[in-house]
């Protein structure tokens, strides 16, 4: 009996390995001699180092790199079992969590420390880079992280902007020069995570949509939309194509526009990548369920999230899919069209979400225990 459990994080309680890890000890109770394949998910976001690391016994690398304001910060990237490709949170070197919220305007914040682990990776040997974008504190078109891998900015002048590139020193940019990136980089795939489609400008764009969010004024928001559209005009020139309405472009403030003009990357779906990446297709064979949840189900769940991503596989293996999670919204019930077999509330009665995530562990077990009891009773066999 191949029994597969591939859960996203529960966000701020529960890494997906320890999901697995708690779904497994339910599921033993019951069939012991059962093979319990764990492949812990991430959809490109938060916990996608850690689930890829997991899932394919990779290992993580530490590395002090500069922070969003520009001071030094302990951040970490995972290197995947092959040895050969590494995936990066951009969050863990730019992200908001990093910037108090008193100090938190996308003004000044930069992405230097994103490219510092991109570069970082590429020193290890890497020539696979897998970038998740989300959370960022930045707004300032990836230029924090190209400076970081060799790309130098000058002025009308002819001066050299040295310090940390962010939003409010694009405007100065009147010439980019290229020779200088890393000749790692030109021969790497860089691949990144990005599950939003918003342009670079304009009232779907990086400034309109997410930097208010960052902190950012309103007097602040015209600035960096001024500053974000004559920089963009610099690049597209420099690197002879338009990003700028590319889909992606406007996420992680223009991080998607700058990965794809300096680092020639291609922006996909978060769970796409991570399906790929963990070979989940393929190790997914011959199973007879596969176990999947995060902390809350809803309406949104279907489109593009871990749980519609693994469900779409199963599915096209014939294989059942039963979701387990903190909160099943009535709105959930949409991915019964997408191959998910059933839904189920891991909160054995009503409490409150601290004593819910205290208590995540357990109820994860005991709700893969009571699945694996009843499916035993009809047709599972040990």
């Amino acid at each position: 009996m191949k029994i597969v459990v591939a859960p996203d994080s529960f966000k701020g309680s529960l890494s997906a390995l320890q999901i697995c890890e708690a779904m497994e000890r339910g599921i033993k109770r019951v069939l012991p001699k059962a093979e319990v394949v764990k492949i812990p998910m991430a959809d490109g976001g938060e916990g996608t180092v850690q689930a890829l690391v997991s899932s394919t016994g990779g290992h993580i690398e530490k590395v002090t790199v500069v922070g969003p304001l520009g001071e030094p910060v302990e951040a970490e990237y995972g290197i995947l079992g092959d040895d050969q490709t590494a995936v990066i949170e951009m969050a863990a070197a730019s992200g908001l969590p990093l910037v108090p919220v008193a100090k938190r305007n996308p003004v000044v914040t930069t992405t230097f420390g994103t490219g510092q682990l991109m570069r970082a990776a590429l020193a290890h040997g890497c020539r696979q880079l897998i970038v998740g974008i989300g959370g960022s504190a930045t707004t300032d078109c990836g230029t924090g992280m190209a400076q970081a891998l060799g790309v130098r900015f000058y002025r009308s002048d002819g001066s050299e902007i040295t310090d940390y590139m962010c939003g409010g020193l694009m405007a100065e940019v009147a010439r980019i020069d290229l020779s200088g990136r890393l000749p790692e980089l030109l021969q790497a795939t860089v691949t990144v995570a990005c599950d939003v489609d918003n342009p670079l400008l304009g009232p779907r764009g990086a400034v309109m949509t997410y930097s208010r969010q960052k902190g950012a004024t309103d007097e602040q928001l015209a600035l960096l939309e001024k500053n974000m559209t004559h920089f963009i005009g610099v690049a597209e020139q420099t690197i002879g194509r338009s990003v700028r309405d590319l889909p992606g472009a406007g996420a992680a403030g223009g991080l998607g526009a700058g990965l794809m003009a300096f680092a020639n990357a291609t922006l996909q779906p978060g769970v796409a990548i991570v399906l790929r990446a963990s070979r989940f297709a393929e190790r997914i064979k011959g199973a007879a369920l596969i176990l999947t949840g995060e902390g809350k189900v809803d309406f949104q769940t279907a489109y593009g999230k871990t749980i519609s991503g693994v469900a779409a596989e199963a599915q096209r293996q014939g294989i059942p899919v039963i979701v387990l999670a903190g909160t099943v919204e009535d709105e959930a019930e949409n991915l019964y069209e997408r191959g998910v077999v059933s839904l189920f509330s891991i909160c054995p009665g009503p409490m409150s979400l601290e004593e819910a995530m205290q208590q995540s562990a357990t109820h994860v077990e005991k709700g893969a225990e009571r699945i694996v009891r009843a499916l035993k009773a009809v047709n599972l066999k040990d």
